[in-house]
């Protein structure tokens, strides 16, 4: 039996209710996993509230975990009982302290990850990766704009851009945040509470603005985000967790040649199982390294997967937030 966070409707973080629920042998081609870290996304809030309508209840959410394989089932060679494992799943099923999962969504954890930090890096770190070397591959002496540049996503992404090459404009709504953007490697920091970060942009860049911007707070950025870029610039819209964002007419992007992106992770890290390695092996290279590194996650109990939510949902929290089965 496996205790799992069980949603039958859509609603507040009180529609989370722990329940037994039977796990069951890994079928062809599955393998059974202990989990040890789960990780929370925005993602799952969007879930939860029905922004996004993808999990059928009643349903088990969450996108990505960790754990320790202790089955596997007929036609699995990739894996072996005692693999650390992370994966991610639009199938959803994460906040459960067992499960059985498609082996092909998988992958080993490099030695000297711990699970903990593989839970809460994983997904954000692939989004990370995509977003600096796919979507938009940062070039050398490129000015980018990163929004929430102290959130799970934003603060691996400023790491990357900075690997890469480029000088990073981060936003974040504390003094607290901003520190930890420029810890991250911000060379310059706004407060988008008390500042106006178009104007800021254009000071810092000597009116030129950026060479692109990612932006994953949406509603509340999104304009504003595309009047930061300089000529020829490119938008990158990876989230809306400020509410989602009106529709652009053709022409607000002739103007000044502008191009806007909105990517999706899976299209991108799970499109093949050769590509899905290569991400995965990147993000842990980098952790291995030491030039990609993560503030420890704030852990919950699985069982407390509302209070989880509560505090992701307040965006009061700098890095990433894991629950415990």
């Amino acid at each position: 039996m496996s205790l799992s966070i069980v949603m039958r409707e859509h609603g507040g973080p009180e529609v989370l209710t722990a329940v037994e629920t039977e796990t069951g042998n890994p079928g062809p081609g599955q393998i059974r996993l202990r989990q040890t870290a789960v990780a929370v996304n925005f993602h799952d809030i969007y879930v939860r509230t029905g922004l996004y309508r993808t999990l059928t209840l009643p349903g088990i959410p969450g996108l990505e975990a960790v754990g320790l394989v202790t089955d596997i089932g007929p036609g699995v060679t990739r894996f072996a009982s005692g693999d650390h494992v992370a994966y991610m799943t639009l199938g959803y099923g994460g906040y459960a302290t067992e499960r059985t999962l498609p082996a092909e969504l998988a992958v080993k954890i490099a030695d000297g990850v711990d699970d903990v930090t593989a839970a809460s890096v994983f997904l954000k770190g692939l989004t990370a990766e995509m977003l600096a070397c796919r979507v938009h591959p940062i070039k050398p002496g490129e000015t980018i704009l990163v929004h929430a540049a102290a959130g799970g996503v934003g603060n691996l992404l400023v790491q990357w851009a900075v690997k890469r090459g480029a000088t990073v404009i981060g936003t974040a709504g504390s003094a607290e945040k901003l520190d930890f953007a420029r810890q991250a490697g911000c060379t310059h920091v706004i407060n988008y509470r008390t500042e106006n970060f178009v104007d800021a942009i254009r000071e810092i860049t000597n009116g030129l603005g950026v060479d692109v911007a990612y932006d994953s707070v949406g509603r509340d950025t999104f304009k504003g985000s595309l009047a930061s870029l300089a000529q020829c610039g490119h938008l990158v819209n990876f989230g809306q967790s400020s509410g989602p964002v009106d529709p652009v007419a053709p022409a607000e992007l002739f103007a000044r040649s502008l191009t806007l992106s909105r990517p999706n992770v899976f299209h991108y890290a799970m499109k093949d199982r050769a590509t899905l390695e290569e991400i995965s092996a990147a993000l842990f290279q980098g952790f291995v390294e030491g030039w990609l590194t993560a503030p420890a996650p704030v852990q919950f109990p699985l069982a407390d997967a509302a209070d989880a939510h509560r505090l992701v949902e307040s965006r009061a929290v700098s890095g990433s937030v894991v629950l415990r089965p």
